[in-house]
């Protein structure tokens, strides 16, 4: 059973224009990229709100998928985008903006640059400049292209955003075959954009942005190998037991749709598509799946009766249509002549509504406004919901001439209305093109994009179908790959180019139909309808009910009664004979009831027993029975009056020829006269009419001169609205553009933050007196250590540094620092303190990345330690005897002038070359063993230190002959022991020859 629907219509443009009978499906499947990069590519669009979902979204995207990220965002053209830093922190891709004619590489991130469009093309991504005066798609725009390029290997994925930008790009993608993802709106910061897409229906899977990583990685690695068969050339192949036939016989079952008449490569690649989403192997699988699993069969009958569609598609062709087609209906319609059209398959009415405005800009040429009546039809009733709407996302701008939507188009938030003249002009009706009857006199009919999915027979039969409903002379508009195949004698073409056509001949109504049968009621029975008897009665009630029945079947007339608003109660007796219930809503009002012979003798009775409140009776008359029959019967009607707190009834009688009317009852029972009846009928009808009339003259007197008001009115709401409209596209462009930088701002503050937090913890490890001054010398922060030399506190941020007192023995303090920031150089001084401590105090000027304005850091280190060792160390090197300090090791620390002195005359001797750093206990063990005297000074001075060292002892001296000296030389070594809590000793040696050789 066809559709008007186009499934995969997306694809038609790939086909060759002279054959329709070529399979969409089978020209798509030989299609593919034309790059050498063999991996998927995976565009996310975002807007508002985008940049958090983005980094949850790559944070937690797996290692390993082989694919490429691009990413489109609204971004404004006069911001550097500092996108590339941020996500880089979130993501071990790379991470690059796209230059022109890029090539695509696996695991790597592409952002589009400010100011531009992107699409992909022959593996290469390519960049364009955005219009700053026109509203631009640019998440569309890339989605489309990469449908078109990477087919069933591209992946959409629409996160936070506000409009609905994307939306049809995603149906491009899943058109083509691809995965397509939604962030959760709950997760999202602006959930237009998502919200926008799922309401297509075609969404895949709606997650969180931290579960949509996985989902992509499932998508790429984990798909089954779907075990399918080639596709059979017709349906009538298919083996009645098949699975694949089980799946046709749902899916016809679910929504009345026939998918047997489509060609089956066309339904067999959505089927695949929804199984490789499913994770499921082969057809058997997918059929257990759909019986358990209503929701997956609306999926998929949805996918297969996918809507892509949009305003005046092929532009050429609708410019043709206008010329040849709608200019002549236009002109040849007379005064009192109505223009009917029929659009079959309108999908979601973006084709109607380009038809009407057709005729629209028509008529105001022709200057002259005739009725028209557009009737749009389609097989799937939400897409006949969505076109009677009349309400489209902002995506049509670029498909509407900027002229077109303020002539016919209400700007609301993010979407577009059609006003209300234009909407009038058409009725949206759910309609099956070969199943349901066409309709009849229409001077145009445009089936685009439909036939080609048929195969040959239904699309012979849905031809006919719409010659038929072509009036003499009608125009026929058919989608570029379609043909008229054996029509072609009934046509002449008007444009074979666009496929416009003149009807020559008309052609009978096809009679291939179906017909709905309904039972028949069996005679005999009865249809009460109001309160049930009581279970109960005794035996002597029931009796007497029975012998009642027994009468009333064998000896009262064939009656009905009825309510005071003639709807059906009870019957009795073989009544149901004179009755018939029509095929559709079931009604109990007995004028839907009866045969047509008998309504209006019924209806006179009935009126005239209501009011009168006696019996009625027709005069005896032959109706037409239900069953084609005739019967020779006379009407009775009589009122039955209930108590105070029941209705009035109504007992309707059908009386045969054969009845005797006992004597009398003439007398009783009023005849009625049907010619008077009719004539006093008409001439009430005609006083009520007369009535009406002028009170509708009245009425439209009164609103014509409320519409001139109203009009003028509206004309001013009009203006106004417009004006509003542009300044709020103004402003939401704005909004989003500085959303966006907020974003970006944001996450450079949490890392400026996160720098002033490690700078602080820095200065405060480092104790270092540190103030940052401006150009001006104010304050800008400070250390605390700054707060004992300069008298400031927390407060006082913001303030002049000379406007402080200070410590330091340093009066040219404010001097250097205003020649610093004048000339930029370093100035570096020793100075210092009231409280006798020295600091080194250095002024360093800077300048600020990107200004003119300079500013200048004062570090004053703490150099009194440094001094006291300097000091120490003069102390020592004063001295002429050799001095040495050790530590509790008998590490050398310390060593004077004169010890370094011997230490380079008497490099051999361990005990007289040691250093800092060099342990004098091992220095004085080396000498040992290097002497032949062992007992001597090496040994004895060893000992001793280690006992100096142990604090054992507080010193010792010892005298001792230099060993192989000639002359003799001697030496005085004196250690003693340093009192300080880490200990050590100091050693000192003097040279005593003199002593030693001169008198004792």
């Amino acid at each position: 059973m066809p559709s008007d629907q186009t499934p995969d219509e997306t694809h038609e443009t790939q086909e060759p224009q002279d054959a329709p009978q070529e399979d969409a499906g089978e020209v798509l499947e030989g299609a593919g990229p034309t790059q050498d990069f063999a991996g998927h590519v995976v565009g996310i669009g975002a807007s508002a709100g985008g940049l958090e979902a983005l980094e949850r979204l790559f944070e937690s995207m797996p290692d390993g998928t082989g694919a490429a990220f691009v990413v489109v965002q609204h971004l404004s053209p006069d911001h550097k985008s500092l996108m590339a830093n941020l996500l880089a922190r979130h993501t071990s891709m790379p991470v690059i903006t796209v230059r022109d004619a890029m090539e695509l590489e696996p695991e790597t991130i592409y952002l589009i640059p400010p100011g531009n469009l992107m699409t992909i093309a022959e593996g290469h991504l390519r960049l364009s400049p955005k219009n700053p005066r026109a509203l631009s798609l640019p998440i569309d725009l890339f989605f489309s292209s990469l449908a078109k390029e990477f087919g069933h290997r591209s992946i959409g994925v629409i996160l936070s955003g506000t409009g609905s930008d994307g939306t049809r790009g995603s149906v491009a993608i899943n058109d083509a075959g691809g995965l397509l993802l939604a962030q959760d709106p709950e997760s999202a910061k602006f959930d237009g954009m998502p919200r926008s897409i799922i309401a297509t229906g075609l969404v895949d899977e709606v997650l969180p942005p931290d579960t949509l990583g996985e989902r992509i990685r499932d998508h790429i690695e984990q798909k089954p190998d779907t075990q399918v068969t080639p596709p059979p050339k017709t349906t009538s192949d298919l083996d009645s037991g098949s699975a694949l036939e089980g799946i046709f016989h749902l899916l016809h079952n679910h929504g009345g749709v026939n998918f047997r008449d489509y060609k089956p490569a066309t339904v067999l690649r959505r089927i695949e598509r929804r199984m490789q989403v499913r994770h499921v192997p082969d057809f058997e699988h997918y059929l257990e799946l759909l019986e358990g699993d209503s929701g997956e069969v609306s999926v998929l009958r949805r996918e297969i009766l996918i809507p892509v569609t949009n305003f005046f598609r092929d532009p050429e062709a609708f410019d043709t249509l206008a010329s040849k087609a709608v200019e002549n209906i236009v002109s040849q319609s007379g005064n009192n002549h109505s223009i009917r059209v029929w659009v079959a398959g309108t999908s979601t009415g973006e084709e109607a509504y380009s038809i009407a405005i057709l005729f629209a800009e028509a008529f105001e040429r022709a200057h002259r406004w005739p009725d028209l009546k557009i009737f749009a039809t389609d097989v799937e009733q939400k897409n006949v919901d969505a076109a009677s709407a009349g309400t489209f996302s902002e995506a049509i701008m670029a498909e509407v001439s900027p002229e077109r939507l303020e002539r016919f188009f209400i700007k609301r938030g993010s979407h577009f209305v059609v006003k209300p003249e234009l909407r009038q002009t058409l009725v949206f009706a759910r309609h099956n093109l070969v199943e349901d009857p066409p309709f009849t006199r229409m001077d145009m009919v445009s089936c685009r994009n439909v036939l080609i999915y048929f195969l040959p027979a239904t699309q012979e039969r849905a031809l006919r179908r719409l010659q038929y409903a072509l009036a003499p002379g009608g125009y026929m508009f058919l989608g570029s790959s379609e043909s008229l195949g054996e029509l072609s004698p009934d046509f002449t073409p008007v444009s074979s180019k666009y496929k416009l056509f003149q009807m020559l001949r008309s052609a009978p109504l096809p009679m291939e139909s179906h017909h709905a049968s309904i039972p028949p009621i069996k005679r005999g029975t009865h249809a009460p309808v109001g309160r049930q008897s009581k279970a109960f009665r005794s035996r002597d009630a029931s009796a007497i009910e029975s012998a009642q029945q027994v009468l009333l079947q064998e000896h009262a007339p064939p009656s009905i009664l009825l309510s005071e608003s003639l709807e059906l109660i009870h019957v009795f007796g073989e009544a149901q004979q004179f009755l018939h219930f029509p095929s559709g809503s079931i009604t109990l009002e007995i004028s839907k009831l009866l045969p047509s012979g008998i309504v209006p003798v019924a209806q006179a009775l009935l009126r005239r027993a209501s009011k009168s409140g006696e019996v009625i009776r027709s005069e005896a008359s032959t109706f037409k029975m239900p069953d084609g029959s005739t019967e020779r019967l006379r009407l009775n009607v009589r009122r039955l009056d209930g108590d105070e707190r029941s209705s009035t009834f109504l007992l309707l009688s059908f009386e045969s020829q054969d009845a005797v009317i006992p004597e009398g009852s003439d007398n009783e029972t009023q005849s009625l006269d049907m010619s008077v009846e009719a004539v006093d009928r008409i001439n009430s009808l005609e006083q009520e009419l007369g009535a009406t009339r002028e009170s509708l003259q009245a009425t439209i007197e009164e609103l014509e001169a409320s519409n001139e008001e109203l009009q003028a009115t509206n004309e001013e709401m009009m203006a106004a609205n417009e004006e509003l409209q542009s300044s709020n596209e103004e402003l939401q462009s704005v909004n989003e553009e500085l959303y966006t930088v907020n974003a970006e701002n944001q996450e450079k503050i949490q890392i400026l933050n996160r720098l002033n937090a490690d700078m602080d913890s820095m200065a405060k490890a480092a104790s270092i007196a540190t103030l940052f001054l401006d150009e001006s010398m104010h304050i800008t922060r400070f250390t605390p250590e700054a707060q004992q030399i300069f008298k400031i506190r927390d407060g006082d941020v913001g303030r002049r540094i000379d406007d402080f007192t200070h410590n330091l023995m340093y009066p040219g303090l404010m001097d250097d620092l205003r020649e610093s920031l004048r000339e930029g150089r370093m100035n570096e001084h020793e100075v210092c303190s009231e409280s006798g401590n020295y600091y080194l105090v250095r002024i360093l000027p800077y300048t600020l990345q990107g200004a003119a304005s300079r500013g200048a850091v004062i570090t004053l280190v703490d150099i009194t330690s440094v001094r006291d060792v300097v000091r120490l160390q003069a102390v020592l090197d004063s001295q002429t005897h050799q001095v040495a300090v050790l530590d509790s090791s008998g590490m050398i620390q310390i060593v004077n002038k004169a010890w370094r002195e011997a230490s380079r005359a008497q490099a051999k001797d361990p005990m007289v070359a040691a250093g800092p750093g060099d342990n004098f206990l091992e220095s004085c063990y080396a000498r040992s063993a290097q002497s032949s005297e062992k007992e001597e000074y090496a040994v004895k001075a060893e000992r001793g230190l280690r006992q100096v060292l142990k604090g054992a002892s507080e010193g010792f001296g010892l005298e001792y002959r230099y060993p192989g000296s000639d002359p003799a030389r001697w030496f005085l070594l004196q250690v003693g022991k340093v009192h300080h809590p880490e200990g050590g000793a100091i050693v000192s040696r003097l040279e005593i020859t003199d002593w030693m050789a001169g008198p004792k």
